[in-house]
């Protein structure tokens, strides 16, 4: 398994907002199947970060084409990068 660090830059915030229940539902699905290790927004709205423990970017790729915000093309991928964390990942 690879952990990867996505940051998003939103684009369309009143887009963003009618589809945001359902991406929070799917982010929920991944979280308890265990890819999604946390997420959530910047403070000021205008993206977030989102760290995924999957078995390469092939699956992360996937994950992002099915969830609800790539078709309202409501983001931007700003940063993808595979993430070394150097203290480990507390569970809670």
């Amino acid at each position: 398994m690879a952990l990867f660090a996505l940051q998003l830059t939103f684009t369309d915030t009143d887009r963003r907002m009618q589809i945001r229940p359902a991406h929070r539902e799917y982010l929920t699905t991944l979280r308890e199947a265990g890819k999604l290790l946390t997420a959530g927004p910047f403070a000021d709205q205008s993206g977030a970060l989102l760290i995924y423990d999957v078995a390469d970017e092939a699956e992360l790729r996937e994950i992002l084409a099915n969830d609800p915000y790539t078709p309202a093309d409501v983001y931007e991928i700003a940063s993808l990068q595979e993430w070394q964390p150097l203290f480990p990942v507390k569970p809670e």
